[in-house]
């Protein structure tokens, strides 16, 4: 039970342009059954509010607790492993996962790391901008012909998984001999995503001084990269000698 309390608190749910605080209540109430406390809650429209609290129904505790940040940059800050849900797919190809294999990995990598499930909008979903900041995009199966899903049934059904996954981890490790309790995610932690932000704006700065970059037109090549650097997943120390490289380019080409 210990290991299932230790994985289930670094798990964190972010909900992003929240437009009605019913549905920040509900998605609560939803974490709360499946044993998440981490609320995370980016530019809600309005919180808190009394619609909120009823919603939440009796997951008061996670509202009172939840933190509110203007940037999901700033949300996301100290996680490891991020996690998007959209109900669309993309143009541009993302490592995509769905629901159950979302809720497996998060619980293979969830203590000492922390995983965060984003969720946009409930009009637009995630924009381009925001999924830049996940490691893989979650999608829930549905209906073709109906695949509208309310906000906090993602969340339950993405807390549900996680649930899962997690409980199967722990039955299996009570398991297992004493002596073997050094999991393989114990041996290689993600780079927090602020490290990785000062990585892609230091690879950004150096490739437009070697002019392989228009400044003006970034995007597309900085997206690629970014998917590149996420599917690596690369630790602390990997990440300092990636930037102590693009220090010494800069210092070559100034030079």
């Amino acid at each position: 039970m210990g290991a299932l309390v230790s994985i289930m608190s670094t798990v964190r749910i972010v909900l992003v342009s929240t437009s009605h605080p019913g549905n920040i209540g509900a998605a609560a109430r939803a974490m709360k059954t499946m044993g998440l406390t981490q609320l995370s809650l980016v530019t809600p429209r309005i919180f808190p509010h009394a619609e909120a609290t009823a919603r939440a129904a009796g997951a008061d505790d996670l509202l009172h607790a939840a933190r509110v940040f203007s940037t999901l940059a700033e949300a996301v800050a100290d996680c490891n492993l991020i996690i998007g849900s959209s109900a669309r797919t993309r143009h541009l190809e993302w490592p995509q996962l769905d629901a159950r294999a979302a809720g497996k990995l998060a619980a293979t990598q969830a203590h000492p790391s922390t995983v965060a499930f984003v969720f946009g909008s409930e009009r637009t979903g995630l924009t381009n901008a925001e999924l830049d900041r996940c490691h893989y995009l979650a999608h829930i199966p549905t209906r073709e012909d109906f695949s509208s899903l309310n906000l906090a049934a993602a969340v339950q059904v993405m807390a549900y998984e996680v649930h899962m996954a997690t409980l199967t981890m722990a039955d299996g490790q009570s398991k297992e001999p004493a002596d073997s309790s050094t999991t393989r995610r114990d041996q290689h932690l993600p780079a927090p995503a602020i490290e990785m932000e000062r990585f892609y704006t230091h690879i950004e700065q150096t490739l437009a001084d070697i002019d392989f970059l228009n400044p003006s037109r970034p995007k597309l090549l900085m997206r690629r990269l970014r998917r590149l650097f996420n599917r690596a997943q690369p630790d602390a120390a990997e990440v300092n000698i990636l930037r102590g490289i693009l220090t010494a380019i800069q210092r070559r080409d100034k030079g």
